[in-house]
């Protein structure tokens, strides 16, 4: 039985490839890596571009003057403020948070956030209101 010319049965396998044949692969994992950053590059800019990102969501700051320690309910702050952003328990009370926080790659963050901590009865037992927003705070 005659082999092909290029049968490996009476070869070594242990022989080294043929020179170049390392460089190529090489060379395509470079051209691959290279192709990879200059896709990220422009990906990243986009991301940079607005330059900001906001967490929680907007609530009608001008209720908040209307809460009244050991008077308002946990029902009425619903009515008024909507679902909580997040919902917690702290030292024992529920603690419902109202917030907005918006960062941004140039300049200064702005927050405006409310914690309400609610009594086993479910009534208003402490709240604190604090934002960067000065006109917010002025009702400009």
């Amino acid at each position: 039985m005659m082999l092909p010319p290029h049968s490996n049965r009476n070869r070594s396998t242990t022989h080294a490839p043929p020179s170049g044949a390392c460089s190529g692969v090489l060379r395509r994992q470079g051209r691959r890596c290279a192709r990879a950053v200059g896709l990220s590059i422009p990906v990243l800019a986009l991301l940079l571009l607005p330059g900001c990102a906001t967490v929680g969501h907007d609530f009608p700051v001008s209720y908040v003057s209307s809460i009244e320690k050991g008077v308002t309910t946990q029902t009425q702050i619903h009515d008024r403020f909507g679902d909580p952003w997040r919902v917690g328990v702290e030292d024992g009370q529920t603690t419902w948070t109202y917030g907005k926080y918006k960062y941004r790659m140039f300049g200064q963050p702005s927050t405006t956030d409310l914690v309400v901590r609610f009594d086993n009865a479910g009534v208003v037992a402490s709240y604190s209101f604090s934002t960067t927003e000065h006109e917010t705070m002025s009702g400009n």
